[in-house]
């Protein structure tokens, strides 16, 4: 099942008009999530909606947006004075300008998105839109609304199709002198940029997110299986700490050291090529052992053997699960 369109509408370029879907590029859907539940009864907590001065229960038609102004005293704005405000970019993205890519500054992007022709009409003006981008190697910059937020998309073509990235606005972004100001100007020497360069030339490799590992995920799936077979669970001795570095120069030495007995970035990856992969890229909730009975206390006693526990088999790949759009 493909995930549903964040956003619907049309791009634009002066006259040059095409139906497009706004998709999301990435997905947290697929980690491994967890609910409150209550420890007595093995049931979900729910929350409820309350009003905060008499405590009774507020259904969702008496909820409205409100403006806190002073304490206690709020500037009540309806749904139909939202959309009275609403802009014209609500289903259009309208390109605006074209900037260099190396102008965007990293610290203005937020999330990126898949900007495809939507239906079988449009494709030929999509086509022009995103080979124009191409042949200028800018990228463009337009505005688009959601969830009644307008925000600026910068799109840039990625093979067949273009991506989109939502950017902040400058007054999201912090100013770096506040943090920045009390660093100190230290002069480092020539034989201590060599040594640190070393180190990083033994690190050097290509960017390839596909043999990146998320261990969290993994230890955490590792644990849930390990409680659905019933096996024991023992706590992870502390690590072991450096301890404070004492000398600079000292500590640059004995890290070539270590890195000479290690194999390089280079070496490493090409090993973890030739292994099995321990995760799909889809998501790591395939390798969770398939759900025999309801969740709470009953189903983990179902799902423990009445035996001595038996070490755990590896965990086994259920069907992939349906993806939702974030």
């Amino acid at each position: 099942m493909a995930p549903r369109a964040n956003w619907k509408g049309f791009l634009r370029l002066s006259l040059v008009t095409c139906p497009v879907a706004l998709y999301p590029a990435t997905s947290d859907t697929e980690k491994v999530s967890f609910n409150q539940i209550n420890r007595k009864t093995g049931h979900r907590i729910k929350y409820l909606k309350v009003d905060a001065e008499t405590g009774d229960e507020v259904t969702s038609e008496d909820i409205v947006k409100g403006y806190k102004v002073d304490t206690d005293t709020y500037i009540e704005v309806t749904k139909d004075e939202l959309d009275d405000i609403a802009l014209d970019s609500t289903h259009t993205i309208e390109i605006d300008e074209f900037v260099p890519k190396a102008d965007i500054d990293n610290r203005y992007l937020i999330r990126p998105y898949y900007l495809v022709p939507d239906g079988k009409v449009g494709h030929d003006a999509y086509a022009v839109i995103r080979e124009t981008i191409r042949s200028m190697d800018k990228v463009a910059i337009g505005r688009v609304v959601l969830t009644n937020r307008e925000h600026i998309i910068a799109l840039e073509p990625l093979e067949s199709g273009l991506m989109g990235t939502l950017l902040r606005y400058p007054y999201e972004v912090r100013s770096e002198r506040e943090y920045f100001d009390d660093i100190q100007d230290v002069k480092l020497t020539k034989d201590m940029l060599d040594l640190a360069k070393h180190i990083v030339e033994k690190k050097s490799g290509a960017f390839e997110p596909e043999l990146f590992e998320d261990h969290y995920e993994t230890a955490l799936i590792d644990l849930i299986n390990k409680k659905r077979s019933g096996m024991p669970i023992t706590a992870k001795a502390a690590p072991k700490t450096g301890g404070n570095v004492i000398n600079l120069m000292d500590a640059l030495k004995k890290s070539i050291a270590n890195e000479k007995d290690a194999p390089s970035a280079k070496v490493a990856k090409e090993a973890a090529k030739g292994k099995k992969p321990k995760k799909r890229v889809e998501g790591q909730r395939e390798m969770l052992l398939p759900i025999a009975g309801k969740g709470g206390k009953d189903a983990a006693a179902k799902a423990a053997p009445k035996e001595a526990p038996k070490k755990a088999d590896k965990p086994v790949r259920a069907p992939a699960r349906a993806k939702k759009a974030s």
